[in-house]
């Protein structure tokens, strides 16, 4: 299982910096509307991730609704967002495999209690994330830009190049 977060939150940061470079390509002015609604959505699929982080840590998250209040700049949220990945790849890389299966108890930000294993915390927050990427890949294609293909394959093969070369198939 710990081989496959890592592939997992390898794809999640991979997918992540390539959906924040393709909303550079949104226009403040003429695009603003669509472009507001898709940082909305990386911020709280980040927001998300954050809180989970917390939760996985059992540490406060300090926050009180799943979203921000003020409107993150995108490079704001290129930075944070770039940090969080790196924060779940070092967590999926050192996690001890038993641990992945522990209950942690923990509260909403609704205050609704909760209680997931390690490994459900961690496959929600991924879901989540690549949920929310594709509404936002829908919001680039619906403004002419050709948003980024998002996909496990295509992250396996182009962070593992041989592996094109491993195919038996004609």
């Amino acid at each position: 299982m710990s081989e496959m977060l890592q592939t997992l939150y390898g794809y999640q940061a991979w997918a992540n910096h390539d959906l924040l470079d393709k909303l550079a390509l949104l226009d403040a002015a003429t695009q603003a509307a669509e472009r507001d609604t898709a940082l909305r959505l990386v911020s709280h699929y980040h927001v998300v991730a954050r809180i989970f982080a917390a939760h996985l840590t059992g540490t406060d998250h300090g926050y009180t609704s799943d979203n921000t209040t003020e409107m993150p700049t995108l490079d704001a949220l290129r930075v944070s967002v770039a940090a969080t990945d790196r924060w779940y790849q070092d967590y999926v890389r050192t996690i001890a495999p038993e641990a992945l299966s522990e209950a942690v108890a923990f509260r909403f930000t609704d205050g609704d209690k909760g209680c997931m294993t390690r490994q459900e915390m961690l496959l929600h927050v991924a879901l989540h994330s690549a949920v929310h990427r594709g509404e936002v890949c829908r919001i680039l294609w619906q403004t002419s830009i050709t948003p980024p293909w998002d996909t496990l394959a295509v992250y396996l093969h182009q962070s593992e190049p041989a592996r094109r070369r491993q195919s038996t198939a004609a």
